[in-house]
């Protein structure tokens, strides 16, 4: 490669080889240390450029060097390499702090410009430029984050909260290849896991229990190594930054709030040993037991004003939020209903202590476990007079600390 390159670009192009794997976040630092242009770009190895991508984008960071600018990215698919070219979007993140396209702000919708730059919460991450000194003055990716996964998120967050910007631009396109298959399936949730907490630790404020909760891991001794983040707390000190609610209220609206939790995380009978509440399937619209695995179909929230939510946090108004579980009275099923739609508010309120029954407060009956022959695993969940069952829920926020 270096032979190629130096033959067909003397002088221009520099090839930078770590000694040990280092993965995309600190190899990325690395070639922001031996760049020397004052506009620097960040792009994956499977990124093409399209015709005039880049003007634009000089002109909006000469403009004001405190902006960090995001082409807008089309597809090119794997298999006939014929480009894609996708709808104008933002880029977002669900609480677990794992990027995806969202629409763009109502406002830039109701000025039907195109062209326009759209002011987006994060970004995807496979592409970005930025002026080389800012980018150092706002403190570059966490170095202490692994392997790859919400270093984009964290930037996005600390450039808004601390004074900058973030836009995609539509009329600068590049394109993205994406793999068949990613060569550390296996390991990414784990690393996604770590650095959404390390995020979430220095910029989400009391927020912060949003990621745990997204993860269903307990907030004391979560069991996640996510290093020291002494440093990154400092920077934030330094730059005098804002809280993440002026963030939310003012850059990323979309995100739904979950701050009337009381606690989360699987619920288990004191009847049977290993099984959970589960939304089942999703089509059902009812609660099921099933063998405990802690993934976010058994995320249960129970709330301050009553709620009893299953399933994956909905965490912007863009994703179906959790469903409530009802006793509608037509049966002794629990049902899963959006609890807008419930017909009558106490079918949905219920009244929990930890170690104690699942009251309904509309109907009195209790949420308990049935042994069924030809049932799932032989049990079932029936609403019915109370029995003495109890029910335990993993996590529990301080009162007024959630």
């Amino acid at each position: 490669m270096e032979r190629y390159l130096g033959h067909r670009y003397p002088g221009l192009v520099k090839i930078v080889r770590n000694h040990k794997r280092e993965g995309l976040i600190r190899a990325r630092l690395q070639g922001w240390r031996v760049s020397s242009a004052p506009i620097i770009g960040f792009f994956d190895a499977h990124v093409e450029f399209n015709v005039g991508w880049v003007q634009p984008v000089l002109s909006r960071i000469s403009e004001d060097r405190s902006r960090i600018v995001l082409p807008a990215i089309d597809n090119i698919k794997y298999n006939t390499f014929e480009v894609q070219q996708y709808a104008s979007a933002a880029h977002g993140y669900n609480w677990g702090l794992w990027c995806m396209y969202i629409l763009p702000p109502h406002a830039w919708l109701q000025q039907d410009d195109q062209a326009a730059p759209i002011r987006t919460p994060a970004m995807i991450g496979c592409s970005f430029v930025v002026d080389r000194e800012y980018f150092g003055e706002i403190g570059l990716l966490d170095p202490g984050m692994e392997v790859y996964g919400g270093e984009n998120i964290e930037l996005g967050m600390r450039v808004w909260q601390c004074g900058g910007s973030m836009e995609v631009l539509p009329c600068s396109r590049v394109a993205h290849i994406e793999r068949t298959k990613k060569p550390y399936n296996n390991d990414i949730d784990y690393y996604a896991k770590r650095n959404a907490l390390r995020a979430a630790e220095v910029w989400m404020d009391d927020f912060k229990s949003h990621v745990y909760m997204a993860w269903n891991i307990p907030i004391n001794n979560p069991g996640v190594d996510f290093g020291n983040v002494s440093e990154r707390v400092a920077l934030r000190k330094r730059l005098n930054c804002r809280s993440f609610q002026w963030y939310r209220d003012n850059v990323y609206p979309e995100m739904r709030m979950y701050n009337n939790t009381l606690t989360y995380g699987e619920v288990r009978n004191s009847k049977v040993s290993g099984y959970c509440l589960d939304q089942g399937q999703e089509e059902d619209d009812m609660a099921i037991l099933y063998p405990c695995h802690g993934m976010t179909s058994q995320l249960v929230r129970y709330t301050t004003e009553g709620l009893l939510q299953l399933g994956p946090l909905g965490s912007t108004r863009f994703l179906p939020d959790t469903k409530c579980v009802v006793d509608d009275g037509k049966g002794r099923s629990p049902r899963l209903r959006t609890c807008e739609e419930v017909d009558r508010p106490g079918q949905r309120l219920w009244d929990f202590t930890q170690n104690g029954p699942i009251v309904n407060r509309d109907s009195g009956r209790c949420l308990e476990v049935e042994m069924v022959k030809d049932a799932n695993f032989d049990l079932r969940l029936s609403l019915q007079r109370c029995s003495g069952q109890k029910w335990l829920i993993r996590n529990w926020f301080k009162q007024g600390k959630h």
